[in-house]
């Protein structure tokens, strides 16, 4: 399993980037998924459900099946995460796509957008390979225009990781 970074400041485009690079790496053959963190709490169940009253007696794991597809709610209580423990819960695929999870030890794409006013991520980060961006990064650190997604895929599948997760 190859794992790769896409990280920069909320509104930077990080999503709309992996949204477009899905389609060329499915085109490609690549089975890929994604883990996106988020420092919002979130609930796809909705109260008075089974699913949802089983997690609220307290439930650690709650497991929904359908014929198209699953969905494990896993309840942290006051654990977060940790990334190798996401990885290693994920069906076998060719790549993961991390969104987030912007100060693991894995090579990353920055996303950066003059418009979010935000600072680089780069010279703090040696992780970061290069830049998808609308404007050249200082120093000439390697800058993709964010609108070549052919490119963008490519250097993702040049660059991943190989990462075993068992």
């Amino acid at each position: 399993m190859k794992v790769f970074g896409i990280a920069g400041y909320s509104g930077s485009g990080k999503t709309t980037l992996i949204e477009r690079v899905l389609p060329q790496l499915a085109a490609l053959g690549v089975r890929a998924a994604v883990i996106k963190h988020t420092h919002h709490d979130f609930d796809i169940d909705r109260p008075g459900k089974d699913s949802w009253r089983a997690r609220e007696a307290g439930a650690a794991a709650v497991l929904l099946a359908s014929d198209h597809r699953t969905a494990v709610l896993t309840e942290h209580r006051n654990t977060p995460p940790v990334l190798d423990d996401l990885l290693a819960a994920l069906p076998p695929c060719d790549l993961v796509l991390v969104e987030g999870y912007k100060r693991e030890p894995i090579p990353k794409l920055e996303v950066h957008r003059t418009e979010t006013g935000k600072p680089w991520l780069f010279p703090e980060d040696r992780q970061i390979l290069a830049v998808a961006s609308d404007v050249a990064p200082p120093d000439g650190f390697p800058r993709i225009d964010i609108d070549a997604v052919q490119t963008l895929t490519d250097f993702i599948l040049n660059h991943a990781l190989s990462r075993s997760t068992a």
